[in-house]
């Protein structure tokens, strides 16, 4: 494998984003350790110069709020953890949601009809 090939390749600010989120999302209850902590501060650091200036060559102002957003929210996730509290949050849509959302158990049972028609009870 080439060295070039080695490193994913975003095509647009939109690219960029989602996969920032999707890394961040897998690192973000991992233990804190000093390399993770300069990776987390590298991703921080990558959103506010090359990718801040993609989006602003783009043109687009709702990928500059979405940068804005993620921005913060990964900021924030630097503070809770600096602080040794747990971090109940994953981003969705570049802005922080939470991860305690009540589980409702279903049931899937057949109706009486043909076919595969199938009703929940919650």
């Amino acid at each position: 494998m080439k060295q070039e090939e080695r490193y994913i390749q975003p095509q647009n600010t939109r690219e960029a984003l989602l996969l920032i989120q999707k890394l961040f999302n897998s690192y973000r209850n991992a233990p804190l350790t000093q390399e993770l902590l300069n990776y987390h501060n590298n991703l921080i650091f990558r959103l506010g110069s090359d990718i801040h200036d993609a989006a602003v060559k783009e043109g687009q102002q709702t990928q500059l709020e979405d940068l804005s957003n993620l921005s913060a929210a990964m900021r924030r996730w630097t503070t809770i953890r600096l602080s040794g509290r747990p971090f109940n949050f994953k981003l969705r849509h570049f802005k922080l949601v939470s991860d305690q959302t009540p589980k409702f158990k279903r049931q899937v049972h057949k109706i009486h009809q043909s076919g595969s028609h199938r009703a929940s009870r919650h």
